[in-house]
């Protein structure tokens, strides 16, 4: 009972986090699964990356019904992506546990605080004004970053991955976490995958406990996000993220 109670928990939190802001389900996940499950950190990564694949396949799929999800230009970035979750993937499970996850908290964190104070306003015909070759590049050069980062800790690839689409490619807020969703599902998957083929198939009860949980929520985040204006998502997104943010700083130090 008490593990399907931690992993409910994290469930509630990465959902809400992936519903609303596109975050890795990792974020939270991990450390709760580390924290109070004594779970080593590559599995808990591995379960968590998994949690992702059908919560942000459930969002991606309410943006995409709602119209706020860029498949077209989005797949640049994934593929780019991909072959990046792959390389910080493997990297991950040669480094110690205490080197993972730890950068995630910080940038939920402060992109919470920069959506409430300097909120996303960009309308979507700003957003297709923006040059085609120029966001082209882009798209490979931060996709690289971001799949690395999301390979090696597990979290802050969809952090990443929403403040490069709403601050450089500039995209508005509901599409850029639609196309954000729609990506982690590839990257998330390809992360899971690579880690349990590396480290094994993780806890089947724990496993299932997360991946449902997750899945709820996010499902209940995307459709009230899509619902909502740009204003009010735009605080209920900053204020899920700070206090996100501050939950996960204190788990990680819970011990």
């Amino acid at each position: 009972m008490y593990e399907f109670i931690i992993c409910f928990i994290a469930g509630i939190g990465a959902g809400l986090g992936t519903g609303f802001a596109g975050m890795s389900a990792a974020a939270v996940i991990s450390p709760m699964l580390i924290a109070f499950l004594g779970i080593e950190a590559y599995e808990a990564v591995g379960i968590a990356l998994a949690s992702d694949v059908l919560a942000s396949a459930a969002s991606a799929y309410t943006y995409g019904k709602n119209k706020n999800l860029d498949v077209r230009n989005g797949i640049v970035m994934m593929m780019s992506v991909l072959a990046f979750t792959l390389a910080g993937s493997f990297l991950a499970s040669q480094v110690p546990n205490t080197a993972m996850g730890g950068f995630s908290v910080f940038m939920t964190f402060l992109l919470g605080v920069k959506f409430l104070v300097k909120p996303v306003m960009t309308t979507k015909e700003t957003m297709n004004a923006v040059s085609g070759k120029t966001r082209i590049a882009q798209s490979v050069l931060l996709g690289g970053m971001v799949g690395f980062i999301c390979g090696f800790i597990g979290a802050g690839g969809g952090m990443m991955m929403l403040l490069a689409l709403t601050s450089v490619l500039g995209y508005e807020l509901k599409t850029a976490v639609g196309t954000s969703v729609f990506i982690m599902t590839f990257t998330a998957f390809t992360g899971a995958a690579s880690h349990f083929a590396i480290g094994g198939m993780p806890d089947i009860r724990l496993f299932a406990y997360c991946v449902l949980s997750t899945l709820l929520w996010a499902r209940i985040a995307a459709k009230f996000a899509n619902k909502a204006n740009p204003a009010t998502l735009n605080r209920v997104t900053g204020a899920a993220l700070a206090i996100l943010g501050i939950a996960i700083l204190f788990v990680n130090y819970w011990n």
